[in-house]
């Protein structure tokens, strides 16, 4: 099993180059010898048919034409060898002896005259033999070298084939942990130019996703603390008394207060899968005021000065549970005689509710989940500032507007 895909490339590369060598060298030698067994047998053809041309004139067997071929006129003028073979009724064959001579025979029907037959020994036309003999030491040197240029080739193509893979591999493994993804032959054109790229792609998507994972955990364990801690202490006190009214309301604000912590951390958690779009904030802030003043009718205790319509670019879902978390924190921690302004101006978003000054602890409570406000902000690339004052609490949101269409 080969440790890595360029040894497997060169196993392969190389494999093929011998298996292409042994073949094209097989075939020259079979072609040599056919070639040179057929300028033997057309030498012999050529000859039985003169010898049949001249006995049809004269009624002779004429002398051979060509000194290698001897004409037999039985089978018992012929050497051993060849007499056997024309004992088991072969007609044409190629005998080759130990003793050296190499013979081709041909048989020979003449009319009126028994067979004939026409032997040549044709060692002076085995020329392929020769030539292994005399220069067969050079053209193995030869085809050695080609082979090991072969071999030389498959290795460098198979380096220079799988380097980019090679350089891939090594930087996925390098890199580390919720590092930047960024791989160099994503500028590639090719198939590994399209897997670095979907690779920094997924591994960015798991990164992110990982992410916020982890702060959903963080989150989870930081938000919810404080409200079930504060729930935890007043339960304890009813078992030994009836809870009073005040510590019913501090319930049902934790509650509240944890039900909409639970909803900013599940947006965040999605954040990275919400698209966004353009749409009226001032919509959202009257739906948000009329869900949570729930029919006061308290004029003096409401301003808005607002534009009648105020496109932002953002996603729903995360500025509505941003506004509502804004104004609830106003309306709950600010008392029951707060005053709430919401103003826009030069992109600037501001809700600002009134204080007592004689009870400056509420305003803790209100910096409460700042940091979850600030995720669902910088989730919709929006900003957000809180600011702490004597008699008032202002928070500034200054949200995406959309280009003005000329």
């Amino acid at each position: 099993m080969f440790s890595s895909i360029r040894q497997g490339l060169f196993a392969a590369l190389a494999g093929f180059t011998v298996l292409i060598c042994l073949c094209y060298t097989g075939l020259a030698l079979v072609i040599s010898y056919v070639t040179e067994d057929m300028l033997v047998d057309r030498l012999l053809e050529r000859e039985a048919v003169a010898v049949a041309t001249h006995f049809g004139q004269h009624g002779e067997l004429p002398a051979p034409r060509d000194e290698l071929i001897r004409i037999h006129r039985d089978a018992a003028s012929l050497p051993p060898e060849v007499r056997a073979r024309v004992a088991d009724g072969s007609e044409r064959a190629e005998i080759s002896t130990d003793t050296g001579p190499h013979y081709h025979l041909r048989a020979l029907d003449l009319p009126g005259v028994r067979r004939v037959y026409l032997l040549a020994d044709v060692r002076p036309l085995l020329v392929v033999s020769k030539l292994f003999q005399e220069v067969g030491g050079f053209l193995a040197s030869v085809a050695l070298g080609l082979v090991a240029l072969a071999l030389l080739l498959a290795y460098w193509l198979s380096r220079r084939l799988v380097a980019p893979l090679q350089v891939l591999a090594r930087e996925v493994r390098n890199l580390a942990p919720r590092s930047a993804v960024a791989f160099s032959a994503a500028q590639r054109r090719d198939e590994i130019g399209y897997l670095a790229r979907k690779l920094g792609a997924t591994l960015a998507d798991l990164h992110a996703s990982l992410d916020r994972e982890h702060a959903f955990t963080r989150d989870v364990s930081h938000e919810l603390r404080t409200p079930l801690t504060v729930m935890n202490n007043t339960l304890s006190q009813a078992a030994s008394r009836p809870l009073t009214a005040q510590e019913l309301r501090q319930l049902q604000a934790g509650v509240a207060e944890m039900g909409n912590t639970v909803n900013l951390l599940f947006a965040l958690a999605r954040a990275g899968h919400i698209a966004s779009e353009t749409f009226d904030l001032r919509g959202c802030i009257e739906e948000s005021l009329l869900r949570l003043l729930d029919g006061d009718s308290d004029e003096d205790r409401l301003a808005l000065r607002l534009p009648d319509r105020l496109e932002v670019v953002g996603n729903r879902h995360l500025s509505m549970l941003l506004i509502n978390n804004c104004v609830s924190n106003a309306l709950f921690h600010g008392g029951a005689g707060s005053r709430l302004l919401l103003s826009f101006a030069d992109g600037v978003l501001g809700m600002e509710n009134t204080v007592d000054p004689s009870r400056p602890a509420t305003t803790q409570g209100f910096q409460h989940g700042q940091h979850l406000l600030r995720r669902i902000a910088e989730a919709m690339d929006w900003r957000i500032s809180f600011h702490a004052g004597g008699a008032t609490y202002r928070v500034e949101i200054t949200p995406i507007r959309p280009p003005i269409s000329p």
